[in-house]
């Protein structure tokens, strides 16, 4: 009977994510919106990905990776606004940015005008996209972030100079969208919902500057922006994260260009 040999090889495969579930349980206050590290190898394929959608060399993509792994003024600033007594957002005190890193390294080669963000949650991508718009306006392109969200006590760690070139406008997102007049990077992370989603996609569509991108944080779960992507003539890829020592199997990065 080779039953029992076959479940032994299908365990073995996620064994050692139960032992790190086990291990979290106990140790992490989080449960919703994951944070981690990525393992080198996908931080390696992100900077492939992002290199072949915007036509940038692989290095200029690793730079822009290394700048937020190296930014210690915005680890202080993150590590300042978690041991500020705001611990009732069941939030881990660490910074490790996952797929963000590609959120930063693209919003640093696009240097949008307009970034959306729907869904800020903790504000951990509001700063990473802030700290972007910063050292692009340090190079001559200004632009702005724009954060929506339902929870009006959401984007806490959206402060100090983050805050001069971002904002977060709450209540539904929908009805935030249809308020901006035009979005270079677009990025959907509100209401998972697959209808929800279609609906910010159908609000932004006519708001998309020429080269717009839009990164879609739901893509591990729907094919909305593959299908909205098909249906408006553009490319579409994806990214599959690959965390570091986390039992959580990762989301990725839905990219429409």
């Amino acid at each position: 009977m080779l039953a029992p040999y076959r479940f032994k090889t299908a365990a073995s495969y996620h064994f050692p994510q139960i032992v790190q579930a086990f291990s979290w349980s106990f140790k992490s206050r989080e449960f919703t919106n994951f944070t981690y590290d990525l393992s080198s190898d996908n931080v390696d394929y992100l900077t492939h990905t992002i290199a072949a959608v915007t036509g940038v060399p692989y290095s200029t993509v690793r730079s822009h990776i290394a700048e937020l792994e190296d930014d210690v003024d915005l680890r202080a600033h993150i590590d300042d606004r978690f041991r500020s007594g705001r611990k009732r957002y069941y939030s881990d005190p660490k910074c490790a940015f996952g797929r963000r890193l590609g959120w930063y390294a693209i919003a640093r080669i696009l240097k949008p005008r307009v970034i959306v963000e729907t869904g800020v949650d903790k504000g951990l991508g509001s700063v990473v996209l802030c700290s972007a718009l910063l050292r692009n306006q340090s190079e001559g392109h200004p632009g702005i972030y724009l954060g929506t969200d339902i929870n009006h006590e959401a984007g806490f760690l959206l402060g100090g100079p983050y805050r001069e070139v971002g904002r977060i406008l709450y209540g539904d997102s929908i009805e935030s969208l249809r308020s901006i007049p035009s979005i270079d990077l677009f990025i959907n992370d509100s209401d998972h919902s697959v209808a929800y989603e279609r609906r910010e996609y159908e609000v932004v569509a006519d708001k998309l500057t020429v080269n717009a991108f839009i990164l879609g944080d739901n893509s591990h779960c729907t094919s909305e922006l593959a299908q909205f992507s098909a249906k408006h003539g553009r490319k579409f890829l994806f990214f599959k994260e690959q965390p570091k020592d986390h039992w959580y199997p990762g989301a990725g990065i839905g990219i429409s260009y």
